[in-house]
Order: structure tokens, then sequence, then C-alpha cells
């Protein structure tokens, strides 16, 4: 009997990769093999992501790729998921012949109403329980969102904002940590409007507390979260729990308040500072990460140099910069792209070299210190681990490191990764961790 094999293909947000692994997941169990080789899969799964112009592009490259496994074995099934399906079937079908189905975001359950099943040649349906194990995984707890900003198409491919209710959850991390995961990240486009849906209304610092007892599970994070609903109650269940790291990604997207309404983020940037103090008076040590847009249409020499001036002001651990990508179907694209692709990509680099600069300077200060580094694995040669304030740390180690948390002494530090080494027991003695 031929093995049924799938190949799945991510591009795009954390949400996506999570949607990833539990299409993976269910395939598996279906009897599937997962392969890494893509010719040799009987179902192609490509998640994708319309949230950059960029990311489509990487979409349309890969399924053009797809052509002569096609012509070989016409058989293989093609399934397209994520955000680039939208409701108008016929007109994905015109602009990609070569997918058989399309799948909404995020829903696994229709993705497998569309692949056979797998059979052993008495007829039985096979089962395959998951072998994969992760340190690190992503778990969605709050889906869509309702905030409808001018430049996002999440809500229109993703729905209004649907929560899981808290056993549910708990049932799925106590599920992952048997599998070898020892840290969570909560998912939400705006995680802190979590439980708003569900009976009794239970929030987001109500399930931190549920996922904390999780046996096996050394860490826990969440992103990614709206200003104005970041509430002290929320703050102070990070700055309670031992398990709940102590790094915020709260995104302000533009510094000018002109352009924020532009934006329909619903809020100013005079709040946005008052939620950022909230944040690192409650949690002390606290890292931020932010996201910011340039070149959005309009957005003037002075309204950008206001979001330069605010991110010099707060000295932010980790921005994500994006320069301005028009998506059709969103408010912000009935106002055009005016703004020239070299002048977004000149803003960008300003930011970026900012961004480079202020986080080089807040990362120098680690040096010498001995930080708590759970180990992921390894990339070029070397341990990749992060610590509790999600900073990004390389280790040489002949031992296996994968799973474990381990104290290191930083011996380099940089803008994005640290270098480090393990510490030794005499240097722990009077160092604190």
């Amino acid at each position: 009997m031929a093995q049924s094999k799938f190949y799945i293909w991510t591009v795009g947000c954390q949400m996506n990769v999570a949607d990833s692994n539990r299409a993976a997941d269910a395939m598996r169990q279906a009897g599937y093999t997962q392969t890494q080789e893509v010719m040799d899969a009987n179902v192609v799964i490509l998640n994708t992501c319309s949230v950059r112009e960029s990311a489509e592009r990487r979409t349309w490259g890969k399924v053009g790729a797809l052509a002569r496994l096609k012509q070989s074995s016409p058989d293989t099934i093609i399934a397209m998921m994520g955000c680039m399906v939208h409701p108008d079937r016929a007109l994905l079908h015109r602009r990609f012949p070569l997918v058989d189905h399309f799948i909404p975001a995020g829903d696994v359950d229709e993705l497998m109403a569309s692949v056979p099943p797998v059979e052993d040649e008495w007829g039985t349906q096979l089962y395959q329980l998951s072998s994969d194990s992760s340190v690190s995984a992503f778990v969605p707890v709050v889906m869509g969102c309702n905030k409808f900003c001018s430049f996002c198409v999440v809500p229109y491919r993703r729905g209004r904002e649907r929560s899981i209710p808290i056993p549910e959850l708990v049932q799925e991390v106590k599920g992952l940590a048997a599998q070898g995961a020892r840290e969570v990240t909560l998912l939400g486009q705006t995680i802190n409007h979590y439980g708003r849906d569900l009976p009794g209304k239970p929030d987001l610092g109500d399930l931190l507390h549920a996922v904390h007892e999780v046996e096996g599970i050394e860490r826990i994070r969440f992103l990614t979260s709206y200003p104005r609903t970041m509430t002290d109650k929320i703050l102070q269940a990070v700055a309670d729990l031992p398990k709940a790291c102590e790094h915020i990604n709260i995104p302000f997207q533009a510094g000018d308040n002109t352009v924020l309404r532009a934006m329909r983020r619903g809020y100013t940037i005079e709040q946005y500072k008052e939620v950022v103090g909230r944040v690192r008076d409650i949690i002390p040590g606290v890292s931020i990460a932010t996201d910011v847009i340039v070149g959005f249409p309009g957005e003037t020499e002075e309204q950008f140099e206001r979001t330069y001036e605010v991110l010099e002001e707060l000295r932010l651990d980790v921005v994500h910069i994006a320069a301005y990508s028009p998506r059709p179907g969103t408010k912000a694209f009935e106002l055009g792209d005016p703004i020239p692709l070299d002048e977004k990509q000149r803003r960008f680099r300003l930011l970026d070299a900012q961004h480079e600069r202020i986080s080089g300077e807040i990362n120098s200060a680690l040096l010498g210190a001995c930080e708590d580094v759970l180990f992921e694995g390894t990339q070029r040669g070397k341990w990749k681990g992060r610590t509790r304030t999600n900073k990004l740390v390389f280790v040489d180690s002949p031992e296996d490191l994968t799973g474990k948390t381990l104290p290191v002494r930083i011996t380099q530090t940089g803008a994005w990764s640290m270098q480090a080494e393990l510490a030794e027991a005499r240097e722990l003695a009077g160092a604190s961790i």
C-alpha cells in the first residue's frame, strides 16, 4: 500500500503558524504522513496571508511552482487556506486554476472534508497519532477581529471575534505539554478582548491563571494586545504569575493622531504612551514590542517625524516595521497609494536604523549578566533559545539542550540577538537570575 503524504507551506503571522500546526495534526490523525518534499505529496496545503502584498506575491510564486507537480501527478490535491481565501470562490478558481479546494482561514474541519481518508487494503481508515513535539507552541484563544482598522483585511477574512472557552484551552495546553511543549504563546488579533463573548465574561487574566496551573508548561506568552483595552488586571496577572513572561506586544502603528484616525485605530498617541507607562509600572523589567506602518496614504514628512520622535522617547525593545501595502476591500484602499515606494523605503530605513541603535543600547546592559534561557533547537550549529523577555540567545554546547531552561552568561550583545555561554555553578552562587 502506497503511503499517503501531505506537504504544508505557511506564510504570514503566528496565527497562520498555529492554523498550520492544527491542520498538520489533523492530517496525521487521518493517517497521512508529513513530508518536506512537495513532489512526494498526495495533498499540498498552502496557508496564505494577504496582510501585505509581498505575502501574496510569495503565494502566487508558490502556486506557479506547483504546475510541474500537477502535470506529473494530476491526482495530487492542492488546497489553499488562509487570508487570501475570500467568499468569491469563482474568482479564486479563475485566478488559481491549479488549486482544487479553497478553505477559509483556520477552518481545519473543511480542510479535512476536502481530502480523501487514508485506507488500508481492506478499506479500513487509518489513524496516526501526532509524534511531533515542539518546545514552544502557539495556541489561538480568540479568533477573528472586531476592530476594522482601515488598512487591515483580517476582519474580512477571519470574521468577528470568537473566544474559545477556558476548559477547552486548558485541555489543549495539557496535550501540548504531554507532547513536549514547555512554552505556549496565546494568540489573538486583539487578545485582550478574550472572553467578552463567553458566559460570565472571563478575561485574559483569568485565562492566564488557568493555563498557569498546567503541569509541564514553564512559560506563558500572549499577543497581540490592543492599547485601549489593556487592563491592569491583565498586567497584574503577568506580574504575579511566575510562568507569565515579562514581554508585551502592543502595536501603535503611527505616532501622529491624524494618521491614527485615518487608520481607524481608536486611540491617540497620548493614550498609547499612558499604556506603556502602566505596563512598565506594573511589570518590573518588562520588554515591549510594537508594530509601525510607514507610508500610510497621506502621511506627511512631519507626521512621519512624529512617529520617529515617539519611538525615540519610548525606547521600546522591538519595533516591527512595515511599509504600507494597499489591500483591496479595505477603507484605506479607497485612498490610493500616493506615497512613492522609494519614499516608503527611506522612512523604513530610518526607523530600522533607529531601532537597531536603541535595541542595541538596551541589550548592551545585559553584557555579563546571567539569564534563564529556554532552548528551542539549533540554528547554524548553535543552540538557540530565548530569555523570559524574549531576547534571542545563541550558545555553543556539545549537549542536547532542546527543551531545557538553563542559566547562561551573556558574552556578546547586539540589536537582534546575543551570544552566551552556559553559566558555571560557581558563577551562579552570587548571581541574581
